[in-house]
């Protein structure tokens, strides 16, 4: 099994792709471009969100932590299934391009939130009360 440090980074950098591919792929949503459909568009987010997944769980397993034992942590879990809910409104779900557009906005912001919930061990907004 890899050791904690290696998990850390391995999922840091699956985040990173993640909302990276998730950002490149609104922007063709935006633009209209038949590269949404194309078969790696489609594939290769979901390779990428399982690792991420699997590399946070195993951190949590590691770390001794239940996601719900830690407010910032169950905050990252229910920010990551709205973050999916909002990506799949955003990409494929919207019925209208405005809702699509405002979907991506907002599911790219809480990205912005579950990272800040990770660095800061804390919940946006909620732990500077």
């Amino acid at each position: 099994m890899l050791d904690y440090t290696t998990l850390k980074h391995l999922h840091a950098t699956a985040a990173t792709i993640s909302i990276a591919g998730f950002a490149l792929r609104y922007a063709w949503m935006i633009a209209g471009s038949p590269r949404l459909q194309s078969r790696a568009a489609k594939v290769l987010p979901h390779i990428v969100d399982t690792i991420l997944l699997a590399s946070a769980i195993l951190l949590a397993v590691q770390a001794g932590i239940a996601p719900w034992s830690v407010g910032w942590l169950g905050f990252k879990v229910i920010g990551l299934i709205v973050y999916i809910v909002l990506g799949t409104i955003a990409l494929k779900r919207g019925r209208t391009r405005g809702v699509r557009i405002a979907a991506g906005a907002a599911a790219i912001a809480l990205f912005g939130a579950i990272v800040w919930a990770a660095r800061y061990k804390s919940v946006p907004l909620l732990g500077a009360l």
